[in-house]
């Protein structure tokens, strides 16, 4: 758990994406995110964002390909703590990576544990089989990727480990109720911030996705109204009034042990 106290600011940014296109898309998402220099501490981008949720190699790239260059070079110029996931190719092997790219260039990565089945995600890539925490600015941040949210050990905020859960997300508008719903148990039962990325718009699988990207609360509480539209949204989270409640509350110390096998 983090010792100083120090409020972060986090940005979400609630993106139509375009089809497998790399170069449109960063485009788009460079123009947009310009105006939060100097205003956020870190901006959060949907789940593959370069593409879309696409089960093709079409846009995919090596650990340090173009996509990955844009995001090291955004994240220096707005010095900001740049995450989105994207697909990379490793080995032969095709991952949904999350990168979290500081403004030093120091990247952390996750690769998707939870590959969704029904969209046949099992059969292109390759699921990965350890967690990532991250570093930022005393806070430690624990990233995931969309379906990962409805498997609640693999998120569990063992002994506290982190402060901040982040979800990158393409959650069809189908089931957005179960997404609201997911993100709000995993603030509440793990005692920390949740932040939850999707996008909007039609993909090339004719899927409509409605975004309601979340920041919510340690008690639960959407900290900002959802939005069904291309946004950008930016929310002060207190170290302090977290701090506060988990020594009011602590729930933790009765929480079950358990191992998980992989």
């Amino acid at each position: 758990m983090s010792t100083l106290n120090q409020d972060l600011r986090v940005s979400y940014v609630q993106a139509d994406l375009v089809w497998e296109d790399p170069i449109a898309n960063c485009a788009q998402l460079e123009e947009s995110i310009q105006d939060l220099q100097g205003l956020t501490d870190i901006i959060i981008l949907p789940e593959m964002f370069s593409t879309g949720f696409s089960m093709s190699a079409v846009g995919a790239e090596m650990a340090s390909g173009p996509t990955v260059q844009w995001m090291k070079l955004q994240a220096s110029r707005l010095q900001v703590l740049l995450i989105g996931s994207l697909k990379i190719k490793e080995s032969g092997q095709y991952y949904n990576r999350l990168l979290a790219v500081h403004p030093s260039g120091q990247i952390d990565s996750y690769d998707k544990r939870h590959l969704f089945r029904m969209g046949n995600e099992e059969a292109f890539y390759t699921a990965g089989n350890a967690l990532c925490l991250i570093s930022y600015k005393s806070w430690l941040i624990a990233p995931f990727i969309c379906y990962d949210l409805r498997f609640p050990v693999w998120s569990r905020n063992v002994q506290l480990k982190y402060d901040l859960a982040i979800y990158v997300a393409n959650w069809p508008a189908a089931r957005t109720h179960a997404w609201s719903s997911l993100l709000r148990a995993r603030a509440i039962e793990n005692l920390a911030y949740v932040v939850g990325v999707n996008r909007v718009g039609i993909d090339g699988n004719q899927l409509e996705y409605e975004g309601a990207s979340s920041i919510v609360s340690f008690k639960g509480e959407d900290l900002l109204p959802l939005s069904s539209n291309v946004s950008i949204q930016t929310q002060t989270l207190s170290f302090q009034a977290l701090k506060d409640f988990r020594e009011k509350f602590p729930a933790h110390l009765d929480a079950d042990d358990f191992s998980i096998s992989i």
